[in-house]
């Protein structure tokens, strides 16, 4: 059974309040990349060590996706959205409360908390933005929405290294740590500002929504019978593995002086305007391009050219190396919405059921971040680039497959 198509107009408006939506998580992601340079100094911490504070955001992905799409398919996105934004503000705030005791187990908690509330999101909004409109431009308006997600990156990068990267580092602890607590502080007020336009504006949402199909038994069980689901979800992995690696440790990259030999904050600068603008740009003029091509092709591309340019960044002179690592951000522009949607396309599996095995895949990419310390620790933080490189190979993989697929698999398909 399903419920008659969205109204035009309602949809366009209900896709302007989701893009907040993809905003919101991305700029407070994003502050994860100046809060693992600022922490490592102020808690004395190897790379493995302060690059947990992305693994929670993975585990909280293997915690919370499953649930989130139970929830969606039974419930619809919108319940979910006004769960998930409180889970946020409530995440933020208490990240603002325990920074200033210097112990980073409660920052990591903290963080935990908000890590569940932006994948129950990413959960609920991903198929909600795609299916805003005519099916046949659901990657184009994916790749849209999370161009908005871009933009919310950039954002988050810049006012993270003002807020958190601005205190010397050679200065007092406490100092830093309270200019943390500031930052946290004010995004909570801000998400909490986001919880209530969302929930003042859940009817737009519901009656701008796309057709749904209602809850089959045993939906989020076919996601792990259909081939396509099953594929989309290896290649989210090793995207999002990927990508979280290289924005962890840039700044630090940068900051080497055998590559640029630059200020901390300076280099948190180019990750934003270089690596996150990259893909904020790309984003934009993918969505443009994705009007006219097939996905595959320039996922595909996007793919073998980062492949070179992590190579690059491993054994090239620090000039080179530190713009081939910046220049893989606009290689990553299209991946994420791309890969997703070809997944809701191809699945034979129920759409909530898909996206949830496809934000639960998020948490396999895990492994890229620990693998990134442990080579990071051992052999410096040029060698890492190997691991993204294998990652974008299997990218290139699955696109290649889709370039040859003739469409939707059939329900039962192994």
């Amino acid at each position: 059974m399903t419920v008659p198509g969205p109204n035009p107009l309602r949809a366009r408006l209900a896709f302007v309040l989701v893009t907040l939506l993809f905003f919101s998580w991305g700029f407070v992601t994003a502050n994860n990349d100046p809060l693992i340079a600022a922490l490592r100094v102020s808690f004395g911490l190897s790379y493995s060590e302060a690059l947990r504070i992305q693994l929670v955001f993975f585990l909280a992905n293997g915690l919370v996706a499953l649930p989130a799409a139970w929830l969606v398919d039974q419930r619809g996105p919108v319940p979910v959205i006004l769960g998930a934004l409180a889970l946020f503000a409530l995440g933020l705030g208490l990240a603002a409360a325990l920074t200033p005791l210097g112990l980073f187990p409660a920052v990591l908690a903290a963080l935990f908390v908000v890590a569940l509330g932006v994948n129950s999101l990413q959960v609920a909004a991903n198929p909600l933005a795609a299916g805003l409109g005519e099916a046949g431009r659901s990657h184009m308006r994916l790749t849209l929405a999370q161009a908005f997600n871009a933009l919310g990156v950039v954002v988050g990068v810049r006012f993270g290294a003002r807020a958190m990267l601005g205190q010397p580092l050679g200065g007092p602890a406490p100092a830093r740590l309270i200019a943390i607590s500031h930052a946290y502080a004010a995004m909570a007020l801000a998400a909490a500002g986001l919880l209530v336009l969302a929930f003042a504006g859940r009817r737009l949402l519901v009656a701008g929504g796309a057709t749904r199909q209602a809850p089959a038994p045993g939906a989020l069980s076919t996601a792990l019978r259909s081939r396509w689901a099953v594929g989309g979800a290896i290649a989210i992995g090793a995207y999002v593995g990927a990508e979280v690696s290289i924005g962890s440790v840039m700044i630090n990259f940068l900051h080497q002086p055998e590559v640029w030999g630059i200020s901390l904050e300076q280099a948190a600068d180019y990750l934003s305007v270089c690596y996150w603008g990259g893909a904020l740009v790309g984003r934009f003029l993918g969505s443009l391009l994705l009007r006219r091509v097939r996905a595959s092709g320039p996922l595909a591309m996007a793919a073998a050219l980062a492949v070179v340019l992590c190579l690059c960044a491993m054994v090239g002179p620090g000039w080179l190396a530190g713009w081939a690592a910046l220049a893989v951000g606009l290689c990553n522009a299209i991946m994420f919405p791309t890969i997703f949607s070809l997944t809701l396309e191809r699945s034979s599996a129920p759409p909530g059921a898909t996206s949830g095995l496809l934000c639960i895949a998020i948490s396999a990419g895990a492994v890229l971040p620990v693998l990134v310390g442990l080579i990071a620790d051992t052999f410096g933080l040029q060698k890492i680039f190997i691991a993204p490189a294998l990652a974008y190979l299997v990218i290139l993989g699955f696109a290649r497959a889709v370039g040859r697929s003739p469409g939707r698999e059939q329900p039962g398909a192994a």
